[in-house]
């Protein structure tokens, strides 16, 4: 099973993150596979550019995951993560966990982003 994870790549913290994440993988020939936004097939996962870029989204055993629950399927399928995955999974550390992602690290990513694409669009 390979689990592959749909990243923003111009994204300066989120490439950072998940360049280690990748070294990691490698190292260790784990079958993970690390797709940038720009060049992933997204709409044969449902997935506008926009969404792709809003939050971190992994495809595993086929099925389309986004935001914590994707941090939990890629932290579990590392050695050196799975004792994150299971502190997120608790029942009372996901709601937490999701609400700051959702609310707070993913709108200011994204808000970033969105700043990003509107300075390289007025040099253009």
């Amino acid at each position: 099973m390979t689990i592959t994870v749909i990243y923003n790549a111009s994204c300066p913290i989120c490439s950072r993150e998940v360049d280690g994440y990748r070294r990691y993988a490698e190292a260790r020939a784990l079958p993970l596979r690390f797709d940038d936004m720009g060049t992933a097939d997204l709409a044969a996962l449902g997935l506008t550019p926009e969404d792709a870029a809003r939050r971190l989204h992994v495809v595993r055993n086929g099925r389309l995951l986004a935001g914590v629950p994707a941090f939990v399927a890629l932290w579990s399928e590392m050695p050196r993560f799975r004792w994150l995955a299971r502190l997120v999974s608790l029942p009372l550390v996901h709601p937490l966990a999701e609400v700051v992602y959702e609310r707070a690290l993913a709108p200011l990513l994204y808000a970033m982003h969105r700043r990003r694409v509107a300075r390289r669009a007025a040099r253009a």
